[in-house]
C-alpha cells in the first residue's frame, strides 16, 4: 500500500481524511470493509423499564448525573466491553471496567470505581439505556449508591 503524504506534500496540498475519503468515493475508489459488530443492547426484555427522570432535567453541577454504556473492544481473540461511566456536567468518564462478557459484573465495578473516586455524591443519579444489565439486578446498583 502506497502512502500518498509525499505526494501530497510535493503539490503543496493538505488533504484531511475526511476530505480524502469523499474524493475516492465520488470516483468510486473506496471500498469499504464490511462491519461486524456486536450488541450491547437488548431493549426488548421482560424486565421493568423505570422513567427517564433526567429528560427536561438541567444540569448544572458536577456529580448531579452520571451516565452509564457499555461499548466494544474487537480484538484478535475477539470482542471485549468496555462499561463507562460518565458526569453528564464535566463530561469526564468517571468509572470503566474492561470485560470479556456483557454480564452485570463489569458494570458494577466501573460504578464501584466511580463512587470509590468521588467526592460528594449526594442527589446523585444514576442514568443507563436501560440495557438488561442495569434492569436484571437493579437492587445491586442501588446498594452501591445508598
Amino acid at each position: 500500500m502506497k502512502s500518498l503524504s509525499q505526494d501530497f506534500e510535493k503539490q503543496q496540498l493538505k488533504v484531511g481524511r475526511d476530505t480524502l475519503f469523499n474524493v475516492l468515493r465520488e470516483h468510486k475508489m473506496l471500498t469499504l470493509r464490511k462491519k461486524h459488530s456486536a450488541r450491547t443492547t437488548n431493549s426488548y426484555h421482560r424486565f421493568y423499564k423505570y422513567n427517564n427522570i433526567i429528560k427536561d432535567l438541567k444540569v448544572n453541577r458536577p456529580n448531579q448525573v452520571w451516565v452509564s454504556d457499555i461499548t466494544y473492544i474487537r480484538t484478535v481473540k475477539g470482542f471485549c466491553y468496555l462499561a463507562l461511566i460518565t458526569d453528564m456536567h464535566s463530561r469526564k468518564i468517571v468509572g470503566y471496567d474492561l470485560c470479556d462478557s456483557l454480564e452485570l459484573k463489569g458494570c458494577v465495578r466501573a460504578l464501584k470505581k466511580a463512587i470509590y473516586q468521588a467526592k460528594d455524591i449526594r442527589g446523585l443519579i444514576h442514568h443507563s439505556d436501560r440495557g438488561i444489565q442495569y434492569l436484571k439486578y437493579p437492587h445491586l446498583l442501588g446498594q452501591l449508591c445508598c
